[in-house]
């Protein structure tokens, strides 16, 4: 099957420059120069993933990411967002972001982060498959979870979720009261190797925005629990 992806960016330069790479590997392409087409080509075009610049025109990249997010839950977003722009980052995570690219980028490195994102998701179908349909969808405190349906409430008021962060709690639901290293979680879900393994802050930023999601009190997290030193355990209560 070949993948369709987005391009949102309104520098030309890098617009068509992206749109070459991602033809030259095989991906079926649209393009936007602001957030207004943006929106329209993600309704039109419904792509599997979009690469989305936050700095743009009309609407900015924030906007387009919680629109799309909440129409099309199942499409993967990654950011491109300056170097010194944390918060840019986390606020982009916070909005429904599955993953973001820092400027000036490798483009060897931005290939590799989209396989890993669409790779994960052909490959995980027929694993999944066969799975009994109880882990189609969990629940537990006052917190229901689709995984097929990409929909999430607690206290049977709708969340607002990425598929990435689906992906983690299936994750942790499916190792439950073990500890999860940071490590594990970019190798199993993100698809790294150990030669380009990027930095731990990237889960340490969902993690937060899960808890925000999910715990009655993030200064003393019940179900995301952090372990010192070694990572997460996930203890449904």
């Amino acid at each position: 099957m070949q993948h369709k992806i987005l391009i949102v960016e309104d520098e030309e330069i890098i617009r068509l420059g992206l749109q070459d790479n991602f033809e030259l590997e095989n991906y079926i392409v649209e393009t936007a120069a602001d957030g207004e087409e943006a929106v329209a080509k993600a309704d039109s075009f419904l792509p599997h993933l979009v690469i989305l610049d936050l700095m743009i025109p009309k609407k900015s990249g924030f906007e387009v990411c919680r629109i799309i997010r909440k129409k099309h839950p199942e499409c993967f977003i990654i950011m491109l967002t300056a170097k010194t722009e944390e918060t840019s980052k986390v606020a982009g995570l916070e909005m429904g972001a599955d993953d973001y690219v820092t400027k000036p980028f490798s483009i060897l490195e931005l290939l590799a982060r989209v396989k890993a994102f669409l790779r994960r998701t052909e490959v995980a179908a027929p694993q999944e498959a066969p799975a009994p349909q109880a882990q189609d969808s969990i629940d537990f405190a006052d917190i229901h979870l689709d995984f097929k349906k990409y929909e999430a409430t607690k206290g049977g008021e709708p969340l607002e979720m990425s598929a990435r962060e689906f992906q983690i709690l299936k994750y942790f639901w499916q190792h439950r009261g073990e500890v999860v290293l940071r490590e594990d979680l970019l190798t199993d879900i993100w698809g790294y190797t150990p030669d380009n393994m990027p930095s731990t802050r990237t889960i340490d930023n969902y993690i937060v925005n899960l808890r925000k999601k999910l715990e009655d009190d993030q200064t003393n997290p019940k179900i995301i629990v952090s372990i010192r030193g070694a990572g997460y355990k996930f203890a449904t209560i």
